[in-house]
């Protein structure tokens, strides 16, 4: 896949949206597929493959978390959730959902471009050349599969939990703040938005067998930020 130019899944209802959307998608080179309902945009992902599909929560046959669920149940295929929902609970929920990003309404075309673009970044496998795993204690991060295992074991993993846990295992030793979590793995400056990172640590910690009380490989540091070690 080339960033610029990927299959992209519009999933809206409202017709000028998606005309207007599509129009933007398709001069910055992408190709462009629409839905205007949750079960045909999972029709979609499952035959079609997208490389991203954007999707409006205010669906109207079914509500656009729960499609969103349903997409997860098939696919990891990235997702930018687009909401009118501002709310803290209402973000992080559609982070646990399986969100990779959103956007709140209303948008630019650039603004969602620019999302994208980041998304797509992420997504990226790193090119033919052989990346080496990274070990740390029982843990095992294969970057170029984008798999991880623990003494052995597999761990399913988000997108963005991979992401997250591969960033700290190259940097195991060191504090990494949480600043730099958003800006280099979500690739996004946002003010104010830790809980969006302790969200996910904390999914990492119950997918680690640990918690913020007992750590084993995520210590947090009070005010700086959070330190992968190889546990003792």
């Amino acid at each position: 896949m080339v960033i610029g130019m990927a299959l992209i899944l519009l999933v809206e209802d409202d017709r000028i949206i998606t005309a207007a959307l599509s129009r933007a998608l398709t001069d910055a080179g992408h190709v462009v597929r629409t839905a205007g309902q949750a079960v045909d945009a999972l029709r979609i992902v499952t035959e079609n493959k997208p490389d991203l599909v954007i999707l409006d929560l205010g669906l109207p046959d079914i509500d656009g978390a729960d499609a969103l669920r349903m997409i997860r149940s098939v696919s990891d295929v990235p997702v930018i959730v687009a909401t009118a929902r501002r709310s803290e609970v209402d973000i992080i929920s559609l982070l646990n959902a399986g969100a990779d990003d959103y956007v709140t309404k209303p948008f630019s075309g650039g603004h969602i471009l620019a999302r994208i673009s980041a998304v797509l970044r992420r997504g990226r496998s790193g090119g033919d050349d052989a990346v080496p795993n990274i070990t740390v204690g029982g843990l095992v991060i294969n970057p170029q599969q984008r798999q991880a295992t623990l003494e052995g074991e597999p761990l399913r993993l988000t997108r963005r939990e991979f992401d997250v846990l591969a960033y700290l295992a190259e940097r195991a030793g060191k504090v990494v703040s949480r600043r730099e979590l958003m800006t280099q793995v979500w690739q996004q400056a946002r003010i104010g938005e830790e809980q969006t990172i302790d969200v996910h640590i904390s999914w990492l910690r119950r997918k680690l067998g640990e918690t913020a009380a007992q750590p084993r490989y995520l210590h947090t540091v009070r005010g700086v930020g959070v330190m992968m070690v190889e546990p003792s």
